[in-house]
């Protein structure tokens, strides 16, 4: 949160008090999140009654004062002024009340996210077309108290609250996903996409054995490959990335579209792409066949894999087969017998051979440094012509996938410490190390389950000794398990104008450069080295682009995260879709969340669902430091093998109900 907005708000503040972020529980109660500021001599986020929370909705901005210290470390506090709305709009269904004395009818939206717990009570629901049990946005008029629930008027209405099309788009509208480009910046898409390709003041590279491998149904290709031995045994690998801040220049609607949006967002079916399509799919995408501009970063290694140096030119390209992560695994595994051999003949018998023998080196490499490799898996969702999804699997990854994201890894270092050594601006990719919160409570749970946590003990915690926990946890057939805890006891890594570590790939210099058509940090980073090589660099252009820098990671972390959200939710609503027509049937699964109200189990095709703890048989309680429920007969613990029959799904919360066998 920028503490700039709400300087002149300190000033009036009262002595002792704390601003934060109120983030209200589904009971009423809430917490109040101190801003950074605040934060020293908290344990944990300070407890709000409903009696003391004033109204305060989720999201507010508020201050407030503490009236109790337990011994525990924890606090209670009061809210004492909610100093800026943070919801202005809300999502739900549209229900008809009927007054229990006159049978009269009134209306009000029912908040999807229970954290809103009160009504939006409206009266222009027939001026809109709404009826109800649709799917309605509403914009809060009049804020709740502690009497009375909120007012509104309908500003949006998507269709039946119990459809996948309107949760769909009404998942994009809570999460500020724009779906239609400005006009300004589709025209000007659309006419630099018909401008011609020329070499004329780039390294033409339109002869070299250069080809991209993606997804068998990726349409936005930014990443091509190319590999030559050096005479002392090393390689120098080349990575080429469309250079789409040849198009989308500072300044224009199209750069102010992409800061805006951030990101691409990936759905089963469908993307929100960050660029319109005929930038996105068209003339920056590096289709085989094709002319196109790419940064061309060279990057030598030595032959242990080492990074000696990077050189960057602006390039053209010339894409020489496009390949797919399926048939790249083929071959690997079946050589020249492989059923697509004819179509890769040209990369052998040295380049794609090379590259392999390359990714080996480099991977190992990872792993001595210390780079985590947390045992996590996502699905793929099937749907069918009309949108259904019909099956869901596991998203398996082969060799050539490891194979490229190795080599865009090793890009992305080489990148970011060319930038640092030449004192330039940068938008890195940075990853905290874990909190001594979260390192106790993963302590705790590691040693719950037989581990050695010596290792991760020390004050100074590295990557090497939490892969040395995972590696104890594969031996002992706990890792899947441990996994899912140590990933909840990391930071989220964000970008920033400042270099710092990236804990995660145990990388000391580390930023996003290799997809300009998809991440904005990447076109950001992409435009800050074009100045550099067209020799427009000064003093106070050094400046502006610092400025430009910190601009772009703070919105691009936002943005990152709001499509990660987004992807989440439609991704639960797709499952709960799927698993709606599977009520009654019975799976075994694994238990992968605890909760003082139930049970999470996730199922070998990864749908996940709850059993509610009132639906237990007994009385149980959850221990927070073990993360186990308990009662007197029975203990159930993460990780735990469950047998469980679908009761149940809810589209409209996204949830699976689970009951044990």
């Amino acid at each position: 949160m920028d503490m700039n907005i709400y300087q002149d708000k300190t000033k009036e503040k009262a002595a002792d008090s704390i601003l934060g972020e109120f983030s209200a529980s589904t009971r009423g109660f809430g917490f109040v999140h101190p801003f950074p500021e605040y934060e020293k001599g908290f344990k944990k986020d300070i407890f709000i009654s409903f009696a003391d929370s004033m109204g305060a909705v989720h999201s507010d901005i508020v201050e407030c004062v503490v009236t109790q210290r337990r011994e525990d470390g924890k606090c209670d506090g009061k809210i004492i002024r909610i100093i800026e709305r943070g919801t202005k709009t809300i999502i739900g269904t549209l229900c008809a009340i009927r007054d229990k004395n006159s049978s009269a009818e009134t209306y009000a939206v029912e908040p999807d996210n229970k954290k809103y717990n009160f009504l939006v009570y409206t009266d222009n629901y027939s001026a809109v077309g709404a009826l109800p049990g649709d799917k309605v946005e509403a914009e809060i008029t009049e804020y709740p108290d502690e009497r009375h629930d909120a007012l509104g008027k309908i500003t949006r209405v998507f269709g039946d609250a119990e459809s996948t099309e309107a949760n769909y788009e009404a998942i994009l509208r809570e999460h500020g996903i724009k779906t239609v480009y400005d006009r300004a910046a589709a025209a000007e898409a659309d006419a630099l996409s018909k401008e011609s390709i020329s070499p004329e003041g780039r390294l033409d590279l339109r002869d070299e054995m250069i080809f991209t491998i993606d997804g068998e149904d990726a349409k936005d290709l930014d990443d091509a490959i190319s590999l030559k031995t050096n005479a002392d045994g090393g390689y120098t690998l080349g990575v080429h990335i469309a250079d789409v801040s040849e198009y989308v220049k500072a300044g224009s609607a199209l750069d102010k579209e992409a800061i805006e949006r951030g990101t691409s967002v990936y759905f089963a079916d469908r993307v929100v792409a960050m660029l319109p399509k005929s930038l996105s799919n068209g003339i920056c995408s590096l289709n085989s066949g094709c002319d196109r501009y790419a940064l061309s970063a060279f990057i030598t290694l030595s032959s242990d894999g080492k990074i000696l140096g990077c050189d960057i030119k602006k390039s053209i390209i010339r894409s020489c087969v496009r390949g797919v992560y399926s048939e790249v695994n083929d071959i690997f595994a079946n050589g020249q017998k492989s059923r697509y051999f004819d179509k890769y003949s040209m990369l052998f018998p040295d380049i794609l051979p090379n590259m392999q023998k390359l990714y080996h080196i480099l991977y190992e490499n990872s792993r001595r440094r210390g780079a985590i490799e947390l045992e996590t898996s996502e699905s793929k969702i099937i749907v069918d012509e009309n949108n259904r999804p019909v099956d869901i699997i596991r998203r398996e990854r082969g060799d050539s996938e490891k194979m490229i994201e190795q080599f865009m890894l090793c890009a992305n270092e080489a990148v970011a410490t060319w930038l640092y050594y030449l004192d330039m601006p940068c938008v890195y990719r940075i990853h905290e190390e874990p909190s001594e919160e979260k390192l106790r409570a993963l302590r705790v749970f590691a040693y719950n389950l037989g581990l050695d946590i010596s290792v991760i003990s020390a004050k100074a915690i590295h990557p090497h000794s939490m892969q040395a926990l995972l590696d104890e946890a594969k031996e002992k057939g706990v890792s899947d398990v441990l996994s899912t805890v140590m990933l909840r006891s990391m930071m989220k890594a964000r970008y920033s104008e400042n270099c710092s570590p990236h804990f995660g790939l145990a990388i000391d210099k580390y930023c996003h450069f290799t997809s300009p058509i998809r991440r904005y940090p990447d076109l950001a980073t992409h435009r800050i080295i074009k100045y550099i090589l067209d020799g427009k660099i000064n003093e106070r252009k050094q400046e502006r682009l610092r400025l430009f820098a910190s601009r772009a990671a703070a919105e691009s972390s936002e943005n990152e995260r709001r499509a990660m959200m987004a992807e989440r939710d439609i991704e639960d609503l797709y499952k709960c879709v799927y698993m709606s027509g599977r009520i009654g049937e019975k799976y075994t699964g694994r238990i992968s969340s605890l909760t003082s109200f139930g049970i999470f189990v996730e199922l070998e095709n990864s749908c996940e669902g709850l059993i509610p703890v009132n639906t237990l048989d007994g009385y149980f309680t959850f221990n927070e430091r073990s993360m186990t429920l308990n009662s007197t007969r029975k203990t159930y613990k993460l990780g735990d093998q469950i047998k469980v029959k679908i009761k149940d799904t809810d589209i409209i919360t996204r949830r699976i109900y689970m009951s044990i066998v």
